[in-house]
């Protein structure tokens, strides 16, 4: 007998899952709210040591942001030479916010004097800010701050372990949803990249929406950028699924293949025809970068949206493979997996779980798409193709078919393209990735999770 409920009763599990890993992310996004934007706390730390005579000891005290979002407030302690130290403060004023273009254009500065007059506010942009002297001059610059110190070595390794974080959570998602599809029929399915790419253009058309109805929240425009690349991508992910793949399914994979690869094509399209050729970008926040480590003249630093992507990463695959343990979705996604025959005869809906998992492996692309454009701030229609190739071969090297198989990989792929991109020539990066591949499939076709030999699949 097949099963007709509806698939939020199958599903209760994974829903609350979702819903769950959604409430998390938001409160972790709301947490960050209050970070500086980091070029503007830059410009208004360059402008102290003009405001105080030569020579003066500056020690930076709290930062905080302006109640309208276009200005910051920086209280600090000077002591001249010769002079007794005392708490002094500035106040800078931009153009726009922490989402305008024109955020960066300091207009005005206050002191516990007053605001500067226009003559001083012009010499001080003009021949001051705008000279190199100052940037090297910043008092908060990161040969300023006392650090722990730790070997070269390692702190240089640090610093490319925590380079590759986001890209390992990117690669990983798109991978897991890969290794989603490929586990349960069978079938390599392109489009996942395009996918992703999808999910960028819905964080910036989110952050797009909260600007132009003047909600100014950095917090409240990643949140709506989030929900619009995770439900965009879903969404498309499950018409595509239904309307390309489905009806396909049954027969050899080879036109799966083609299909697919027409439906990859046709997406990319769509998008360059709707947004251009060129990059979107949208401006950067929760980028000021916090020291962790020093050595000599290097400093090792990470960025809050560079963590804040990561734990969203994740948290996702955390929630994934939970529910591929404990839930509905996962019982019935196994049963599948193993026996689609005696699945069905134990009421699993062919149909149904298709097209959940195919729901939920573009919702994780959508996600991967947000990572992107929150982290790199562009998004655009050319990265799909080289994202969804390198997410399949980390697919594979992790183990086709197996979802934490893929998720290692993606950490795989992230770690050995931030290493090589550090140590050897760029432009050979691509040719070590996929010399990678080649060996793992040479020493263990079935990847690094998955099976040990070589068995007769399907492809």
């Amino acid at each position: 007998m097949r099963d007709t409920r509806p698939a939020r009763v199958i599903l209760p599990g994974m829903s609350r899952l979702s819903a769950a890993l959604l409430a998390i992310l938001l409160v972790a996004i709301t947490g960050c709210a209050t970070l500086i934007d980091a070029d503007q706390a830059r410009l208004c730390r360059m402008a102290i040591p003009a405001l105080n005579p030569a020579g003066t000891s500056i020690t930076l005290g709290r930062i905080t942001p302006a109640e309208d979002k276009r200005g910051l407030r920086i209280v600090y302690r000077a002591e001249p030479p010769g002079e007794p130290a005392r708490t002094r403060f500035v106040a800078c004023r931009f153009a726009g916010d922490v989402l305008s273009r024109n955020r960066q254009e300091l207009v005005a500065v206050v002191t516990e004097q007053g605001q500067l007059s226009e003559p001083a506010f012009y010499f001080l942009r003009r021949f001051y800010l705008a000279q190199p002297e100052a940037l090297l001059a910043d008092p908060g610059g990161l040969q300023s701050i006392d650090l722990p110190t730790a070997p070269r070595p390692v702190a240089y390794g640090l610093q490319q372990a925590l380079n590759a974080l986001p890209q390992a959570a990117v690669y990983g998602l798109v991978a897991a949803a890969y290794s989603l599809i490929y586990g349960l029929v069978g079938r390599i399915v392109f489009g996942f990249g395009e996918l992703a790419a999808l999910g960028g253009y819905g964080a910036l058309l989110g952050v797009t929406l909260m600007v132009q109805l003047g909600f100014r929240d950095p917090a409240a425009g990643l949140a709506l950028a989030c929900v619009f690349s995770l439900y965009g991508a879903a969404a498309t992910g499950m018409a595509s699924g239904r309307l390309v793949v489905a009806p396909l399914i049954a027969g050899p994979g080879l036109p799966i293949l083609i299909a697919t690869t027409g439906l990859m094509m046709s997406l990319s399209e769509v998008q360059r025809l709707a947004q251009g050729n060129d990059l979107r970008w949208t401006s950067p926040v929760l980028n000021a970068p916090m020291s962790l480590v020093r050595s000599g003249d290097f400093v090792t630093t990470v960025t809050p949206m560079a963590l804040l992507v990561t734990l969203a990463a994740l948290l996702a695959g955390a929630a994934l493979l939970l529910a591929m343990r404990y839930t509905g979705f996962g019982r019935s996604w196994r049963a599948f997996a193993d026996d689609p025959q005696t699945a069905a005869l134990f009421g699993v809906d062919r149909r149904r779980i298709f097209l959940l998992t195919f729901g939920v492996s573009a919702a994780l692309a959508g996600l991967a798409g947000f990572i992107i454009t929150a982290y790199w701030g562009g998004v655009g229609y050319g990265y799909g193709l080289t994202l969804g190739l390198k997410a399949l071969v980390a697919a594979v090297i992790g183990g086709i078919g197996s979802v934490g198989g893929g998720l290692a990989g993606g950490v795989v792929i992230g770690l050995a393209e931030a290493f090589w991109s550090a140590t050897m020539p760029l432009e050979s990066r691509d040719i070590a990735i996929y010399a990678l591949l080649s060996i793992t499939l040479a020493l263990r076709p079935g990847g690094l999770f998955g099976w040990r030999d070589l068995l007769p699949r399907r492809v």
